[in-house]
């Protein structure tokens, strides 16, 4: 009877000791970044309001992965021409709100001083300029790789006034049909025409749009900085332009940010982003900082 009870007792033991094991290993992921530098563009101020909590994330991230110097531009309401389904004045409020996610997140988490988040729409040409200038940078040793979330305009516009040689240093990463396909001055296709390179990966909206209440741990967090990156993303599922928000807590595009993190193609990275690496990556550096 001992020696069954033994047996057990070992038994039980492994199997839970197995069960932590397999929890670290499906939330701990390597901070393994590829080389180069890293542009994002986004919308936020077209119906779909998800790139308030997306932008909140994305800019935490960086900063959680110390990697906050190797974002060189950020630019939000890349949406050029306004949907029928958002009002004027919901628009406008769209831009002020995607200002202040970039603005507040970047100064209360820290390291971007240096770094002017601009509004695609009223400083279009200020915009432009600025993916200009990193897409003009980019080497083979230092290569750009562009976020695309949201429509692909301004991606286009700079890609235009660049040199065709630097384009090949170029990455456009995507993960959804609807930002490609949703241009007004350029297709996906002439995007790719320029010479660029095209990162797809699946659709992020699968483990990070998720319902509302996985979101608590963030809501009730004895850290201000991630009660502050909840606070911005629950916008959106309050916001009442579109109902496919109702219930659920949206990041979906920093998915691509944290695929990049995690290596991207070339260092295997996470493809499927999920909202338990967020909270470790996040969580791990509060605890330290």
């Amino acid at each position: 009877m001992n020696h069954l009870k033994h047996f057990l007792s070992k038994r039980i033991y492994f199997i839970f000791t197995a069960l932590i094991l397999f929890s670290c290993a499906s939330t701990a992921q390597d901070i393994a970044p590829p080389k180069g530098r890293i542009a994002v563009v986004a919308d936020g101020n077209s119906p779909d309001p998800d790139d308030l909590g997306g932008t909140a994330v994305t800019i935490a991230l960086l900063r959680a992965s110390g990697l906050e110097d190797r974002l060189v531009h950020y630019s939000h309401s890349c949406d050029l021409v306004r949907d029928d389904r958002i009002s004027e004045k919901a628009e406008k409020e769209r831009h002020h709100l995607m200002q202040v996610a970039c603005d507040m997140t970047a100064r209360r988490w820290g390291g971007f001083e240096q770094l002017t988040f601009f509004d695609a729409i009223w400083q279009k040409e200020e915009t432009i300029n600025d993916l200009c200038w990193a897409i003009n940078a980019s080497t083979e040793d230092d290569p750009l790789w562009i976020i695309e979330a949201g429509e692909p305009d301004i991606i286009g516009m700079a890609l235009k006034k660049t040199p065709k040689e630097k384009h090949k240093f170029v990455k456009v990463v995507t993960h959804h049909p609807a930002n490609d396909n949703a241009g007004d001055f350029y297709t996906w296709q002439e995007i790719l025409d320029f010479g660029v390179e095209e990162v797809r990966i699946p659709d992020q909206n699968i483990n990070l749009k998720l319902d509302h209440y996985k979101w608590d741990w963030a809501k009730d967090h004895d850290d201000p900085r991630i009660r502050l990156i909840w606070t911005i993303g629950n916008i959106a599922e309050i916001d009442n332009v579109v109902k496919f928000q109702k219930g659920k807590w949206d990041c979906s595009d920093a998915g691509m940010v944290l695929y990049w993190i995690t290596g991207a193609n070339v260092n295997d990275g996470l493809q499927a982003g999920n909202m338990e690496v967020v909270k470790s990556i996040l969580e791990d550096y509060v605890k330290k900082n």
